[in-house]
């Protein structure tokens, strides 16, 4: 059994919390966060062992994982000073906030024979694995371009005030509309990708601001992109197109092209999504038909967004998971438990080391609109 300590108790924790018990080689030794009221009403609702402070945190020979989930701005110092103590460390994304603190924080970890890894834990899906082996079946022939969309809509028109976790906290929005929804949420995209086709190579990417005015609260912050567009070229050849923000209609797709047909994952938010497979010589689904015919009655398109090809069933299962409620329904620790299954001798997990450098530094280029950006670390995957 692997102990871990959560440091930072806001809105994801309790994703990670309900999760947890998925895991029993996981234990819990205890939670802290610099909120005192925060930690209290979070240790009172799980009836968890609350630490008295992070240097508590650091000092307990039991803690061997300590998972990073404040906020964005102190990834870097939280985690360097956890390295510092010994201690690996799973960080929420990204890793840091500049490409110099993501690399300091590697080698670091390298220099002290610490594991870093870093999340989300989508990747780790049915879903996912389903995907991977259709794949490689060669189900769709050669891939060559690849859509995702991280697309949650202009959700500052929502009642996102009312928001609050299972145990009662407030969802982060001014955080996140002043940071850019990008450095949340690129990466339940990008780690489809680099676990699916490898390193990225290149990125050309655009930032921008659709709505600066969010309404109340909003109007002294300096805001950051709530639409980012990143085309993205991998080292072996296929090219993406990824978009992320707070604009667009909701969609948390992945659509990948290839020679002899067309896979699309539903929902990258779904431990179980359904897969739509498309190929020359399978029939269009039943509601694909059907609207192709009222359309061409009315002679009008019809506002759905119906994925052609036919569902495509998994042999593997993995029901009876704890996972939270829609939309987020993804084993949050599960990334937690591959990390402590490497470093109890298993093989490293694959969101460690340049791999979750790689990723942080992909999203950080595509929050900032970098037209050029060639990341520092990159991967093999075959040994990753």
């Amino acid at each position: 059994m692997t102990g871990v300590a959560f440091v930072g108790t806001g809105f994801v924790a309790d994703y990670y919390m309900t999760t947890l018990a998925n895991h029993p080689e996981l234990q819990l030794i205890g939670v802290w966060d610099q909120n005192p009221h925060r930690l209290e009403q979070f240790c009172a609702f799980y009836d968890v062992q609350a630490f008295e402070s992070f240097d508590a945190v650091l000092g307990d020979r039991r803690v061997a994982i300590v998972v990073n989930l404040t906020n964005p701005q102190s990834h870097f110092e939280m985690s360097s000073r956890a390295l510092d103590a010994g201690k690996h460390v799973y960080s929420e994304k990204p890793l840091a906030m500049q490409p110099e603190q993501i690399a300091a924080l590697g080698a670091k970890a390298k220099e002290r024979a610490l594991s870093l890894c870093s999340a989300p834990a989508n990747a780790h899906s049915a879903a996912f694995h389903h995907c991977a082996r259709l794949l490689a079946e060669g189900r769709i022939g050669t891939p060559h371009a690849v859509y995702a969309e991280m697309e949650d809509g202009p959700v500052h028109w929502d009642n996102w005030r009312e928001w609050r976790s299972v145990s009662g906290a407030h969802w982060p929005g001014l955080h996140e509309f002043e940071l850019g929804c990008t450095l949340e949420h690129a990466g339940y995209a990008l780690s489809w990708m680099l676990a699916l086709f490898g390193p990225v190579r290149h990125v050309a990417a655009n930032a921008s601001l659709v709505f600066p005015d969010k309404g109340k609260g909003t109007e002294t912050l300096t805001l950051g992109p709530d639409l980012t567009m990143g085309l993205l070229q991998f080292d072996n050849g296929i090219a993406a197109r990824l978009t992320c923000g707070l604009a667009s209609e909701r969609k948390r797709s992945l659509t990948i092209m290839g020679d002899r047909g067309m896979l699309v994952v539903r929902d990258l938010w779904d431990h179980y999504s359904s897969i739509n497979l498309t190929t020359p010589d399978r029939a269009k689904n039943l509601l694909t038909r059907v609207a192709g015919r009222i359309e061409r009655r009315r002679q009008q398109a019809l506002p759905l967004n119906v994925a052609s090809g036919e569902v495509v069933r998994s042999d593997a299962d993995e029901r009876g998971l704890k996972l939270p409620l829609y939309p987020s329904r993804i084993d949050f620790a599960r990334g937690i438990a591959k990390q402590a299954a490497g470093i109890g001798g298993g093989s490293p997990a694959f969101f460690s080391a340049n791999v979750a450098m790689h990723m942080s530094e992909v999203t950080l280029a595509l929050n900032r609109g970098d037209p050029s950006y060639v990341p520092l670390h990159s991967f093999d995957l075959q040994s990753a």
